[in-house]
C-alpha cells in the first residue's frame, strides 16, 4: 500500500514538471525580441569609458615653493584703457593755393581765355569775329552788360595798338579781364577775434546742393591753416548727416562742433555755438545753415531768424553765400533773394573746376555788389582757395 501511494506521488510530480516546461516554452516563444539598441558615441553619457587613473605623486616628489621667496606680484590691470587721440591733419597753407590749383581751371581756359586769344589773333577782326568774341563771353556767363563793356574796350585798344603780336594780345586781354573781375574789392575774410574778446561769427548760407556743408568744413581748414582757432555750429538740423559730416571735418583739424537734436531749432544751435566759442575763447565761429530754396518764403524767414538770434551775442561779421558755378546765370536769381533776407558780405563759388563758366565771377559781383572771396576747385580737402583776381585771370588765359 505504501508503495502504491509513493508511485502516485512521483507520477504527479513528473506530470507537473512537464506541464511547467511546456507553458514556459510557449511563453518564451510569444515574447517579441527586444529592439536593437541605437549605438551611442563612445565617451558620451553613461557609456563613457572610465578614465585611466593618473599616477599619484607622493609628497617627496612634489617641488614645493621656497618659503623665503617673496610672492610674485600680479600684473597691474588699468581700470580704463585710454585711447590715443587721432592725429590731426595739417592743412596746406592758403598762400599760393590758387596758383597750385591752376591746372583745375584747364577746361575754363578753353572758352574764357584761350578761346578769346585765338579770336583776337586773327589777321582780320571783322564784325563776325567780334560777334564770336561776344558769344564766347556770354557762353562763359560773363553777363550781357559786362560783355558789351569788354568788347568795346577791346575794339578801341586793338585799333590803337595796330600790330598785334601774341604777347601784346595776351597782355591786353589780361589787363581788360582783370579790370572786369575787379581789383578794388576787399576780398579778405573778417575772421579775427574782436577787441572785446568775442569771436568773429561767420554764417554760411545757400540753396540745396551747392556743397555748403563741405565748404564750411573746408573753410575751417583754411582758417586753421592761417593760425585761427575755430568752433563749428551745425545749424542744419534737418539732416542728421549734415551734422555728422561737419563734425568729421572739425575733428580732422581739432575744431569742436556744436550740434542739436535732429529737427531742432537751428537758431538755438547757432546761438549755442557762439556761446561755446565765447567760453572757449576761439577766434572764429563758423555756422553751417540748412540749404533752402530761394522760392520758399518760410525757410528764408527762418534764415533771417537765425541771423537775428546770433546777433544777440554781437554782430555777424561775415555772411558767405555759396553758389554752384555750374548753374551760371540761374545762380544769380538765388543770390538776389538771399541778399534781400540776410546781408551778404562775400561769395564762395564752388565746382569751378571742370567748367567753362568762369565768367560767373564777373556776373555775380556785378549783380550783388559783393566780392567773390573763395573759390572751390576740386573735391580735395584743401581745394578751397582764397580768390586772387590776378592769379585767376592768369590761369584762365594760360601760357
Amino acid at each position: 500500500m505504501e508503495i502504491l501511494i509513493l508511485a502516485i506521488v512521483l507520477a504527479v510530480v513528473v506530470l507537473g514538471a512537464a506541464g511547467w516546461l511546456v507553458v514556459g516554452s510557449r511563453r518564451r516563444g510569444s515574447v517579441a525580441p527586444p529592439p536593437p539598441r541605437t549605438p551611442v558615441e563612445p565617451g558620451v553619457g553613461e557609456d563613457a569609458a572610465a578614465l585611466p587613473e593618473a599616477p599619484r605623486r607622493g609628497v617627496e616628489t612634489v617641488d614645493l615653493p621656497d618659503a623665503a621667496a617673496p610672492p610674485a606680484e600680479a600684473p597691474a590691470v588699468p581700470d580704463t584703457v585710454e585711447e590715443a587721440p587721432p592725429a590731426l591733419d595739417v592743412p596746406e597753407p592758403t598762400a599760393g593755393r590758387l596758383v597750385r590749383l591752376r591746372a583745375k581751371l584747364a577746361r575754363s581756359q578753353t572758352t574764357f581765355g584761350k578761346g578769346l586769344l585765338a579770336l583776337l589773333s586773327r589777321e582780320h577782326l571783322d564784325e563776325d569775329t567780334w560777334e564770336e568774341i561776344e558769344d564766347t563771353l556770354l557762353t562763359a556767363d560773363v553777363g550781357v552788360a559786362p560783355t558789351q563793356e569788354l568788347v568795346e574796350r577791346l575794339r578801341t585798344r586793338v585799333k590803337v595798338l595796330g600790330t598785334r603780336t601774341p604777347a601784346e594780345l595776351r597782355g591786353l586781354l589780361q589787363e581788360e579781364l582783370l579790370a572786369l573781375v575787379g581789383t578794388d574789392y576787399d576780398r579778405s575774410l573778417d575772421t579775427a577775434k574782436r577787441t572785446d574778446g568775442r569771436p568773429a561769427t561767420v554764417m554760411v548760407v545757400g540753396v540745396n546742393g551747392t556743397g555748403k556743408t563741405t565748404t564750411t568744413g573746408k573753410l575751417a581748414r583754411v582758417l586753421v591753416a592761417d593760425g585761427r582757432t575755430v568752433v563749428l555750429g551745425a545749424a542744419d538740423t534737418f539732416r542728421a548727416a549734415a551734422a555728422d559730416q561737419l563734425q568729421t571735418w572739425g575733428e580732422r583739424v581739432g575744431a569742436h562742433t556744436v550740434r542739436g537734436p535732429e529737427g531742432g531749432d537751428p537758431a538755438s544751435v547757432a546761438f549755442d555755438a557762439v556761446k561755446e566759442g565765447i567760453a572757449e575763447g576761439v577766434d572764429t565761429v563758423l555756422i553751417d545753415t540748412a540749404g533752402r530754396l530761394h522760392t520758399k518764403t518760410g525757410l528764408m524767414d527762418e534764415l533771417g531768424k537765425v541771423k537775428r538770434v546770433v546777433e544777440k551775442h554781437g554782430p555777424v561779421d561775415e555772411v558767405l553765400l555759396v553758389l554752384d558755378a555750374t548753374t551760371g546765370q540761374n545762380g544769380l536769381v538765388q543770390a538776389r533773394v538771399f541778399a534781400e533776407v540776410v546781408q551778404i558780405t562775400g561769395i564762395v563759388l564752388t565746382k569751378l573746376d571742370g567748367t567753362a563758366k568762369g565768367g560767373i565771377v564777373v556776373a555775380v559781383q556785378r549783380e550783388l555788389g559783393v566780392p567773390v572771396k573763395l573759390i572751390g576747385l576740386g573735391e580735395g580737402p584743401d581745394d578751397l582757395a582764397p580768390f586772387d583776381p590776378a592769379a585767376f585771370v592768369d590761369a584762365l588765359i594760360g601760357d
